[in-house]
């Protein structure tokens, strides 16, 4: 596990240490429910492996990335399906504050929290974006 301090995907959710509510696995690849949902239906597919965010790939298997994102097709294919509605959502940089590679598949209205700066506005630490 990668261990930083800035990395609640491999810290807390593929550590176990805080519990999730499973979509859909696969050996590398791991769907669940945000933990603290900015919108209706909102879902975070992360890669097992520890990958900083989509613009650092070095040294990253381009299989496992084609398999974070048909994982993230797949979601989004159900989930425009049932709600007629879908959106896909990566952060980079300073809108990335959990640095491990996610995508947000999210549908409905937004709670109107920004998922930009919800760490700051947030008293525990242990959430993700």
């Amino acid at each position: 596990m990668h261990e930083t301090g800035d990395d609640f995907y491999c810290e807390q959710a593929l550590s176990g240490k805080t519990p999730i509510d499973i979509v859909r696995e696969t050996e590398d690849v791991l769907a669940f429910h945000h933990t603290r949902p900015f919108w209706p239906v909102h879902i975070v597919v992360i890669p097992r492996q520890h990958i900083p965010s989509l613009t650092q790939l070095d040294g990253v298997s381009i299989e496992i990335v084609y398999r974070v994102l048909d994982l993230v097709r797949e979601i989004a294919a159900e989930v425009e399906a049932e709600y007629g509605e879908c959106q896909v959502v990566t952060n980079l940089g300073r809108y990335q504050d959990s640095k491990h590679l996610h995508f947000h598949v999210a549908s409905g209205e937004s709670y109107g929290r920004n998922i930009e700066s919800h760490e700051a506005k947030t008293d525990d630490p242990t959430e993700p974006e």
